[in-house]
């Protein structure tokens, strides 16, 4: 159903990891504004019930879509792209999919690292190289990659996370210099800690809590919806002379250091979190 005062309808928005946490809350703000989105995520069932929440009354009847989608996969990702090309004029896209685990760097396996560089990095350049052909057929476009304070603050021990965020920052910066001539934006968001699935074991333990809230200015954890609210602005005509940017909204995290996650790998490996010294 279209409102007269919809600022994005006619619109439709990609969104990857969009069955829960802040895809979701991006795709509520989408939708709220009157764009038709489509949630693309591994996890059926999330996609299902996020739809419905979507669809419902509170959001006035929006258009919602939905595609299974491995990010990590070329052919996964062409998939979601064509579907998304198929189901209403794509000029928007969040390349969310993302996860991350702790370790130390001496412990970390081939397979953890190249994991999350597989969904993180790798999984966002598939979702831009597919999607771009389409936002330029389509007049332009406008992408937000969701990156983190990891991006541009060391965490000890999360290593193949800080990296890969690290990557997809310049990822965007790229995708932004080379596409402004087919009027394609790029910009990326950093979050700080937001309660979600993925943070769950972040925020089991106080003492790690406590050390994020002493590094945050104004003194709380985010929410989907701050996040999803800046990255709606970034993916809307009000940011239109916006491109290349990677904007923290994290309490004002970044500007003192990383998180302390020592004690729960301290917990969990003792004095093995550290490669043995001389004997």
């Amino acid at each position: 159903m279209t409102r007269p005062n919809d600022p994005l309808a006619g619109q439709l928005a990609l969104v990857t990891g969009g069955g829960s946490g802040i895809g979701l809350g991006c795709a509520r703000e989408l939708v709220r504004d009157g764009a038709s989105v489509m949630l693309a995520a591994r996890n059926t069932d999330r996609l299902a019930s996020a739809a419905d929440e979507l669809r419902s009354v509170a959001y006035g009847g929006a258009e919602v879509h939905v595609q299974a989608c491995d990010v990590t996969s070329e052919s996964s990702v062409a998939e979601a792209c064509a579907a998304a090309q198929a189901a209403g004029r794509l000029t928007m896209v969040v390349a969310n999919a993302g996860f991350g685990t702790g370790g130390p760097i001496h412990l970390t396996s081939l397979d953890d690292w190249e994991g999350i560089m597989r969904t993180n990095l790798t999984g966002a350049f598939l979702t831009i190289k597919h999607s771009v052909p389409i936002l330029s057929a389509n007049g332009g476009g406008s992408i937000v990659a969701v990156s983190s304070i990891a991006g541009v603050s060391t965490h000890r021990f999360m290593t193949p996370y800080d990296v890969s965020k690290a990557g997809l920052e310049m990822l965007i910066r790229q995708t932004a210099d080379e596409l402004g001539c087919r009027n394609i934006r790029a910009n990326a968001v950093r979050p700080g800690l937001v309660p979600t699935d993925a943070t769950e074991g972040l925020m089991s333990l106080d003492t790690i809590v406590a050390d994020y809230m002493e590094q945050m200015p104004l003194g709380r954890v985010g929410t989907t919806e701050d996040i999803g609210q800046l990255v709606r602005f970034l993916l809307g005509p009000e940011s239109s002379w916006i491109t290349g940017t990677c904007i923290s909204i994290d309490g004002g995290h970044h500007l003192r250091r990383g998180p302390n996650i020592e004690p729960a790998m301290e917990m969990v490996l003792g004095d093995q979190r550290y490669p043995a010294g001389p004997a």
